[in-house]
């Protein structure tokens, strides 16, 4: 099994190259900047590639890397994400544009962008998984109850791009009904990452554990479906 996770040297997407690792999986880390990349890779013994998301020839060298290497991908993670500094703690009408920008260059279209270049490879597996890294600030039902723990984290640029992961996540799902890829969001929880400021009660290995599990799920598994760790989460 071929596995790349996407922004795989530290936090949730290190742990995950981990787990998936020690499950028997030839794991590829992704990077953006390659000697982090390389790092985490020596510390894992795994291999890692050059990778940011949000370059064109970032994307087209890693995956023709990828098909020189291996000629095939098993388990795609779309992990890399970022929230900018302008949507944390700014009112939405008080949020520049330029953040959304941002936050939507690597949070939305890295993943497109990633997606559609591998997709060839994956196509090719078996067993083809897609795990998007969401979160439970994309959920329209969490985000509009009161009650919700998390009610107040009104991030504009963040929440909106992990709500629009999610619906990228169901259309992608629909478009390989049918296939051996299956597609899938992972809500890996309030992990204390650099996101946050290591903020979070859970730690990035618990966040990982969900994003492992829907990459190595079974035949008869979902596809286009919102995961956490007690089952399935509310969109």
């Amino acid at each position: 099994m071929i596995a790349l996770i996407t922004g795989a040297n530290k936090g949730i997407g290190y742990q995950t190259a981990r787990l998936l690792a020690e499950k028997g999986a030839t794991v590829l880390i992704g990077a953006r900047d390659a000697g982090r990349g390389q790092r985490a890779a020596g510390e894992l013994e795994v291999r890692s590639v050059q990778l940011d998301v949000t370059s064109a020839e970032s994307v087209a060298s890693a995956a023709k890397w990828i098909e020189e290497e291996y000629g095939v991908l098993d388990v795609l993670v779309n992990n890399a994400g970022i929230m900018v500094s302008e949507d944390d703690p700014a009112a939405p009408s008080a949020t520049p544009v330029d953040a959304l920008r941002a936050t939507y260059e690597t949070n939305v279209f890295g993943v497109v962008a990633v997606t559609n270049a591998l997709l060839p490879l994956l196509r090719r597996s078996a067993a083809g998984r897609i795990v998007n890294v969401s979160s439970g600030l994309a959920s329209l039902t969490r985000m509009t109850d009161p009650q919700d723990e998390f009610w107040a984290a009104n991030y504009l640029a963040y929440n909106s791009s992990k709500a629009a992961l999610n619906m990228i996540t169901v259309s992608y799902a629909k478009e390989l009904a049918g296939t051996a890829v299956k597609v899938n969001a992972a809500d890996p929880g309030y992990c204390a990452t650099d996101i946050n400021g290591h903020s979070g009660p859970r730690d990035p290995e618990q966040g990982a554990a969900v994003a492992v599990r829907l990459a190595l799920l079974d035949a008869d598994g979902p596809t286009g479906g919102f995961f956490e760790d007690a089952g399935t989460s509310p969109w």
